[in-house]
C-alpha cells in the first residue's frame, strides 16, 4: 500500500477576501452557516481514505487552530492526524515567501515521514472532490507531478493560472492569469484552470524545492517557478478534475469548484448553496462534509400573526442550531448559529455569522454581516449603496460587508 503524506497550505493572508480576514486567516473563515472554509479541503481528504495530514498555518492562525482541535481529532493509535503546523523558520528568519517556500521550510515534516507520494492543496476552496481517482491518474501515467486543474470558459480563464498542455495532458506551460489564455487541444472555448492542488513524488518534490530555495531570482511559487523549472526532465501530467466522480454526486454539481478569494466569489458560492436544487449540495450523505458541531439547540421559527405580518418565516435558506427566527422572515439567506431575527424584519440574500441580533423592522439585502454584530432596530443595509459606503466596506458589484463585532448605533 502506497504511503501518502497531505500538506494543506492553510497560511496565506487572504487580503481580497478582507474584512472578512481581518482578524483571522482565509481558511478560517465561516462558510455555509456551519463550517470553516478549511473543512472542504480536509473531508475530502478523509472521505478518500488519507489520514496522515499537516496543515500549514502563518497569518492569524489562533481560529483556526482553535477550529482544528475542535473539529478534527483523528486516531493516533492508527497513526492518523491532523496536524497544525506554524511558521517555524526553520531555514532563516523569513516567514513563507511563497507555497513552494512553504514546504522547503517545512521538508523536515516529509522525511520523518517519508512517504512514496505527496498532496500538497491549497486550504481555500469550496469543492468536492475522491483524492483517490487522482492519485490514481498520477500512478497510472508513472507522473512524477500531477496538477489538478479544472476547465473553464475561455474568458474567465484570464483571472486565473492557465496550464497548456498536450493530447496526453501532459504539462507544456503555465502562466498566471495570462490577457490570451491557453485553450486545450481541440477546444478553442475552453482553458485549464490551475486548482492549486498537486501531487508529487517524494523524491521530486525534495529535488526541485531544494534547487528553487538556492535561487535569489525565484518567487518561490509553484506555478511560477517550479512547472517551468522542472516541466523539460521531468513527467508533468494535468488530472481533470471534471472527470472526478464522488457517491451520491449530481450533474449539475459535476466539476464545481470556488476559489472563494474575493467577496464577491464568497458571496456567490453562498449563493450557490440556497439553491433549490443547489449547485453545490451539502445534503449528500455519502460524501459529507465534516465540522465541530456545537451544543446549541434546535432553530426556532415563533409568531404567526399574519394579521399584523408579525410571522417567523424562512424561505430558500440554511438556518443553523441556535437560531431563533422571532417574527420576522429570511429569504435566500445563510445563518449561523445562535443568529436572531426579531419582528417584522427582513433579510434576503444575505449571510449571516454566529450570533448576529437583527433588531425591529431592519432590511438588510445583499449583505454578508460577520459576527456578533448587534444591528439596531429600523436599520437599513444594502438598500442605499452610496449611504452604506459610507459606513461598511462596499464591493464594485454592490455586496456590503459588515465587519466581526462593529458597534453600530439606532438612527435618529
Amino acid at each position: 500500500m502506497q504511503r501518502v503524506l497531505a500538506m494543506i497550505l492553510a497560511g496565506g493572508e487572504g487580503k481580497r477576501l478582507y474584512p472578512l480576514t481581518k482578524e483571522r486567516a482565509k481558511p478560517a473563515v465561516p462558510f455555509g452557516g456551519r463550517y470553516r472554509i478549511i473543512d472542504f479541503v480536509l473531508s475530502n481528504f478523509v472521505n478518500s481514505g488519507f489520514y496522515q495530514i499537516k496543515v500549514l498555518t502563518q497569518f492569524k492562525s489562533e481560529s483556526l487552530n482553535r477550529h482544528l482541535s475542535l473539529a478534527w481529532r483523528l486516531s493516533p493509535k492508527l497513526d492518523q492526524y491532523i496536524d497544525p503546523v506554524p511558521a517555524q523558520m526553520r531555514t532563516g528568519r523569513d516567514w513563507y515567501k511563497g507555497t513552494a517556500d512553504a514546504i522547503y521550510q517545512n521538508l523536515n515534516l516529509i522525511k520523518d515521514v517519508n512517504p512514496d507520494y505527496v498532496c500538497i492543496f491549497a486550504g481555500d476552496h469550496i469543492y468536492k472532490m475522491d483524492i483517490r481517482q487522482m492519485l490514481n491518474f498520477h500512478m497510472r501515467n508513472k507522473a512524477e507531478f500531477t496538477l489538478s486543474a479544472v476547465p473553464k470558459p475561455i474568458k474567465e480563464a484570464s483571472s486565473y493560472g492557465v496550464i497548456e498542455v498536450d493530447r496526453e495532458w501532459r504539462i507544456e506551460g503555465f502562466e498566471e492569469k495570462p490577457k490570451k489564455p491557453s485553450h486545450i487541444p481541440k477546444n478553442p472555448e475552453v482553458a485549464l484552470v490551475s486548482m492549486g492542488n498537486y501531487i508529487f513524488n517524494t523524491d521530486t518534490l525534495i529535488e526541485a524545492v531544494t534547487a528553487d530555495a538556492k535561487n535569489n531570482d525565484s518567487s518561490h511559487d509553484f506555478g511560477r517557478d517550479i512547472i517551468p523549472s522542472i516541466k523539460k526532465k521531468n513527467r508533468l501530467f494535468v488530472y481533470n478534475f471534471a472527470r472526478n466522480k464522488i457517491p451520491g454526486m449530481t450533474d449539475a454539481e459535476k466539476g464545481y469548484w470556488m476559489d472563494v478569494g474575493s467577496i464577491d466569489a464568497y458571496w456567490q458560492a453562498s449563493m450557490d448553496l440556497v439553491a433549490v436544487s443547489p449547485i453545490f449540495n451539502l445534503y449528500n450523505e455519502e460524501w459529507q462534509i465534516r465540522t465541530y458541531y456545537h451544543p446549541y439547540p434546535p432553530a426556532k421559527f415563533v409568531f404567526a400573526d399574519k394579521e399584523t405580518d408579525r410571522v417567523g418565516i424562512s424561505t430558500d435558506s440554511m438556518v443553523s442550531e441556535g437560531c431563533i427566527i422571532s417574527g420576522g422572515q429570511i429569504n435566500r439567506s445563510i445563518l449561523s448559529p445562535q443568529v436572531r431575527i426579531n419582528s417584522y424584519s427582513y433579510v434576503t440574500e444575505s449571510i449571516l455569522m454566529e450570533g448576529v441580533n437583527v433588531g425591529r423592522h431592519t432590511r438588510i439585502k445583499r449583505a454578508i454581516i460577520d459576527k456578533f454584530v448587534n444591528i439596531p432596530p429600523e436599520t437599513e443595509i444594502g438598500y442605499n449603496i452610496k449611504e452604506d459606503k459610507k459606513r461598511f466596506y462596499v464591493t464594485e458589484s454592490g455586496i456590503v460587508v459588515v465587519p466581526k463585532e462593529t458597534i453600530l448605533k439606532r438612527r435618529r
